[in-house]
């Protein structure tokens, strides 16, 4: 009867519940990193007060109780199967930790060409995505991925979720008018804060070759 999404609380519960070192270690066979933000560190925008959520079952099954989801409930997690290292393997731990927590979870893998249609006409609840920064710093990802879809803005063109949240939409806005590099990173700095605190999306792992 309701998006369980919707609730910050669920959010949270859902990246409590990973546990990501174990998905470096174990899926990413020590090639990546676990993250809480979209940037690596040295990118301008990089904000190091910004930690890789802890992993807390206990924690998660309260959070999803307070949200009136007691028994949890049934999703169904989308993934393309063939386009980024270990994609599938990712999604299918991730649904493992979800259904420790009580979730009904299933996956649901795809190859790429199935996929991004789909995902194109908003058609999955909650699905693996993967954002690489052509600008090497905070905006790219901004501007793309969690900024409200406007086509005239210009703005969201790859919010398949279609999430919208005015303050970060005021954080790129701000960041963009800004010449002072000092005055916009730190505006950058104040938006990755904001949306680690409400995870409109949910960081896992930056990739990394050693």
């Amino acid at each position: 009867p309701r998006n369980p999404f919707l609730d910050e609380r669920v959010r949270h519960a859902l990246s409590l519940a990973i546990d990501r070192n174990a998905l470096v270690e174990r899926v990413m066979e020590g090639m990546a990193v676990a993250t809480g933000q979209w940037l690596p560190e040295g990118a301008f925008g990089y904000n190091p007060a910004v930690k890789p959520p802890r992993f807390d079952p206990d924690a998660a099954r309260r959070l999803l109780a307070e949200a009136g989801f007691p028994e949890g409930f049934r999703l169904t997690l989308a993934t393309p199967s063939d386009r980024w290292p270990n994609d599938g393997r990712i999604s299918q731990a991730v649904a493992q930790m979800w259904t420790r927590i009580g979730l009904r979870t299933q996956v649901e893998a795809l190859p790429f060409a199935g996929f991004v249609p789909r995902r194109t006409r908003q058609e999955f609840g909650i699905q693996l995505g993967a954002w690489g920064s052509s600008t090497g710093e905070a905006s790219n990802y901004l501007l793309s991925i969690v900024s409200t879809y406007d086509r005239q803005r210009l703005t969201g063109p790859g919010n398949m979720t279609r999430h919208s949240d005015p303050v970060l939409d005021q954080f790129l806005f701000r960041g963009a008018a800004t010449m002072d590099d000092a005055a916009r990173e730190k505006i950058w700095h104040e938006a990755t804060a904001y949306y680690v605190a409400r995870e409109p999306m949910i960081q896992l792992l930056r990739s990394e070759e050693r």
